[in-house]
């Protein structure tokens, strides 16, 4: 088993890793839109309290989808390897169809497996997040 990390990908919110290939099968962590060395997230406007006063799925999308990307070159993987796809969305009635697509134009070649589910919220305040399994040779 061999671990990856990117010095350009954000900086994980925990003591995980952003991948970890296991024969030639390499897992994702959860990937957010969050930035490498920012604490603002792209498209978030925050309270003072921290809590989301508005958000822009689209934005969110695009940065997450590049996030994935840089986790993969790391680990020496490129986007067509993907093979599945989990996703978090916190906001499934507003978001879905913007989602939809933006990760019909991302994947119109490689056309991973994907599963979308609503959640409640997610670990910092993102609207958006990637689980990713990935074939590498």
């Amino acid at each position: 088993m061999e671990i990856f990390n990117s010095d350009k990908a954000p900086e994980p919110v925990g003591l995980y890793p952003h991948s970890r290939q296991v024969g030639n099968l390499l897992f994702l962590s959860g990937v957010g839109p969050r930035e490498r060395g920012e604490t603002k997230i792209p498209g978030v406007e925050l309270d003072e309290d921290g809590n989301i006063l508005s958000y822009d799925i689209e934005a969110q999308c695009h940065s997450v989808f590049k996030n994935v990307k840089l986790i993969l070159e790391a680990a020496g993987a490129k986007w067509e390897d993907l093979v599945d796809v989990t996703v978090f969305l916190t906001n499934m009635k507003d978001d879905f169809k913007t989602y939809n697509r933006i990760y019909a134009e991302y994947f119109k070649d490689a056309q991973p497996c994907r599963t979308t589910v609503e959640i409640n919220s997610l670990p910092t305040p993102i609207a958006i997040e990637l689980k990713c399994v990935a074939v590498v040779s």
